[in-house]
């Protein structure tokens, strides 16, 4: 636990020290660029990027950060669906309670909202009225795509209109369609419902999203909810970005540019990050990319030894990079997913090595390959923590899937 304090501690303090000054000429930055050809940048091959996110991302070892601290470290949890949060922050800290992120979310604290590619995420209150506003031109292009279910709708009626009706009370996209419907009769009502979602910031009221409590999907605006405005100005929007790149980097790094604008779903951010490299070191991959990092960002050893973690459907770490060899290898691409359905995932030795499922009071082991006699102990052990942290009081077995090897 000492050492991932140590990990936090400095990573955050290189995010601080990278905002506030550059620092002198090192590696990586512009004019040691200069002075040195691009080629002569450090290689980091697929382990050494396997165990620098995975110290980022809080799974190396777990942290003693809250809740509320690993939300705003990691930029928000994948959140389609409700649970898989809960099982995130349970991989990632040490003694996690799911009340814990219960109590935030019913305080208003943190919020489920759609940003990041367009779908659902768990953010900070904070983080919800900073990143919704910034990934809004993703959501404008988004709305092309439902053009001609719009033909005749007046963009900025249906969003004043969408406002009033869930700030009167929160609604189901059920009842926001029937009653946009009424203003447009001729349009599609998918796509109404839809340029409402683009073009509002709707949050998911509570109690949808509690641990161990139901409730459907009603909504209302993140100002509304969270009792204050965002700021949308130019020259925010411009800061915004800059510090987004080094939180980015902070919790997925090292990473190019596209890898970050394959987690925002948005384009065209060469010109931040370049806004940034003469703060920043840069390496490449065994591919040649150009990667970036924060100089102080912990780079863990490649053979420092990384715990089995079971991971939810749609975890940050599988879907934030554009090449994902760092977690997921290349003979094992696509087994997490069947059609548009991600399957909650194994990692052995800090990469994609099997599936996982609770039912029935089992929880069942799938690995893709052999595991040793000592990596089939530390999965069990795992699996204990993970089911004694989020369903204690109950008796669940651990088994393996069949037919899969054991070496000794």
């Amino acid at each position: 636990m000492e050492n991932t304090a140590k990990q936090n501690t400095a990573t955050t303090a290189s995010v601080k020290a990278v905002s506030a000054a550059a620092p002198t000429a090192g590696p990586g930055s512009r004019s040691a660029s200069t002075a040195a050809p691009a080629a002569a940048a450090p290689v980091l091959g697929a382990r050494a990027l396997n165990r620098a996110t995975l110290a980022r991302q809080l799974l190396l070892a777990r942290s003693p950060m809250s809740a509320k601290e690993a939300l705003a470290h990691l930029l928000g949890l994948q959140a389609q669906n409700v649970k898989p949060p809960y099982y995130a922050l349970a991989a990632r800290l040490d003694g996690f309670e799911p009340e814990e992120l219960s109590r935030l979310m019913a305080d208003r604290e943190a919020v489920r909202i759609v940003t990041m590619r367009s779908t659902i995420h768990t953010h900070t209150a904070d983080d919800c009225l900073t990143l919704r506003p910034l990934v809004q031109p993703a959501r404008d292009r988004e709305l092309t795509y439902f053009r001609k279910g719009l033909v005749g709708v007046d963009l900025d009626r249906l969003t004043d209109l969408a406002r009033d009706l869930v700030e009167a009370e929160p609604r189901t996209m059920k009842q926001l369609r029937e009653a946009l419907l009424v203003e447009w009769p001729d349009a599609d009502p998918q796509s109404l419902s839809v340029a409402a979602r683009c073009r509002l910031p709707l949050v998911q009221v509570t109690p949808r999203g509690l641990w161990g409590r139901s409730g459907q999907v009603a909504l209302t605006t993140a100002e509304h909810w969270l009792g204050r405005p965002a700021q949308e100005t130019p020259e925010h929007e411009t800061s915004v970005m800059d510090a987004t790149v080094l939180r980015y980097l902070a919790a997925f790094g090292p990473a190019s540019v596209k890898d970050m604008q394959t987690w925002a779903g948005l384009t065209r951010l060469r010109d931040a990050f370049e806004r940034l490299r003469p703060r920043l070191l840069t390496f490449r991959d065994e591919r040649g990319t150009e990667l970036f990092d924060l100089p102080d960002a912990p780079r863990p050893d490649p053979d420092t030894p990384a715990p089995p973690r079971f991971l939810p459907e749609f975890d940050n770490l599988l879907l934030s990079h554009a090449d994902r060899t760092r977690v997921v290898p290349a003979d094992l691409k696509g087994r997490s997913w069947t059609g548009n359905q991600a399957h909650c995932v194994l990692l052995v030795d800090g990469f994609l090595a099997g599936l996982w499922r609770l039912a029935d009071r089992t929880l069942t082991v799938e690995p893709f390959g052999e595991l040793t006699k000592g990596q089939r102990a530390a999965v069990v052990e795992e699996g204990e923590r993970m089911l004694a942290a989020l369903h204690g009081g109950t008796a669940y077995d651990v088994r393996f899937g069949t037919g899969v090897a054991e070496r000794g």
